[in-house]
């Protein structure tokens, strides 16, 4: 299926799926929890640009973001963009300059995430900062691009801690992201 077939088929239906370079995968159904700390995160990340001087665009997990580079459309949790965004199609549908991407990590999508997404994320050019968020404990990552093919990562695991987004010049508390989430806790 080419990218134009995909994208008419994708929108008479009401799940989600990815496109990989003719392909098409279903995506994994999120869960309440997921849910809300990626609308907890889009909100931290709104409410953390609106007085900064640079301006910045901050989407849903709706805003299929297109890699031109290796022909996929995905989904991710939230995207942030510098200034304005600019698309690959007339319709608004297929980002192309995601600056930060977020996503919040399931056991289903996890090494997905962490791995293939990233691969795949780290052939646009405007993407800079990649943030993985578990669910499941409090933990933050962010990867940040220093130079081409230098990647430098940070952990936050503190509930009272800040994440320091270096492509936005900003930072959002842990406590915001986390916002009415109660991590289930196991017995070992």
């Amino acid at each position: 299926m080419t990218l134009l077939e995909y994208v008419r088929w994708e929108a008479k239906r009401d799940e989600k799926y990815e496109y990989q370079d003719g392909k098409i995968v279903k995506m994994a159904y999120a869960r309440g929890p997921h849910n809300e700390i990626t609308i907890n995160t889009a909100t931290a990340l709104k409410n953390a640009i609106r007085p900064l001087a640079k301006k910045y665009r901050v989407f849903s997990g709706d805003q299929k973001i297109y890699l031109p580079e290796v022909n996929h459309g995905v989904y991710p949790d939230a995207v942030a963009v510098s200034e304005a965004p600019e698309f690959w199609d007339d319709d608004t549908l297929l980002l192309i300059n995601p600056l930060l991407i977020v996503e919040v990590l399931s056991k289903s999508t996890q090494k997905y995430d962490r791995e293939g997404k990233f691969d795949l994320y780290k052939t646009r050019p405007s993407f800079q900062e990649y943030v993985l968020i578990r669910q499941d404990t409090c933990e933050i990552e962010t990867r940040y691009r220093e130079e081409p093919g230098l990647w430098r990562e940070t952990v936050v695991t503190e509930p009272d801690g800040t994440v320091f987004l270096k492509s936005l010049g900003c930072s959002i508390s842990v406590a915001d992201i986390y916002e009415n989430i109660e991590f289930v806790k196991t017995s070992r």
